[in-house]
């Protein structure tokens, strides 16, 4: 399976070897920075230039969630391994963790000091890590 972005902000998942298109999502209001499948593999979560993350349901066949709260492009995400938290990594120099289950923002973590560019949990961990423009790699600890 390979998932691919566009610029009128559709994104596609293509079935590999045969090249038949899965499902196709549209819902973000500019372009697809990056995205991440569940730990299941039933949901995919995008995140955009629109400032906002999506989570997309294959047996729903579209958008279940939008996440707002970034004040930036939203440049990528990332789910933890248990499935309820996605992170996200933006222009506005945070990273966020998301609960899925509530459908909020858990923590905004600050100290770049530069655009946050990717973000990728440990896995089985609550361990975060993220590269920012500020040339640092940064551990968090998404409990506090």
């Amino acid at each position: 399976i390979v998932v691919t972005g566009s610029d009128d902000h559709l994104w596609k998942m293509w079935a590999l070897p045969d090249g038949n298109i899965i499902m196709t999502g549209e819902g973000h209001t500019d372009w697809l920075s990056g995205c991440c499948f569940h730990p299941s593999g039933t949901q995919v979560v995008t995140s955009s230039g629109d400032t906002t993350v999506q989570i997309w349901d294959f047996s729903k066949r579209g958008c279940i969630l939008t996440l707002e709260g970034h004040a930036r492009t939203v440049w990528d995400c990332s789910w933890h391994s248990c499935g309820n938290f996605v992170a996200s990594a933006s222009m506005d120099n945070t990273n966020k963790i998301w609960d899925v289950n509530s459908e909020r923002c858990r923590y905004t973590m600050c100290g770049h000091k530069d655009s946050v560019n990717s973000i990728e949990f440990l896995p089985f961990s609550n361990t975060v890590l993220t590269s920012s423009a500020d040339k640092i790699l940064s551990l968090w600890d998404a409990r506090t």
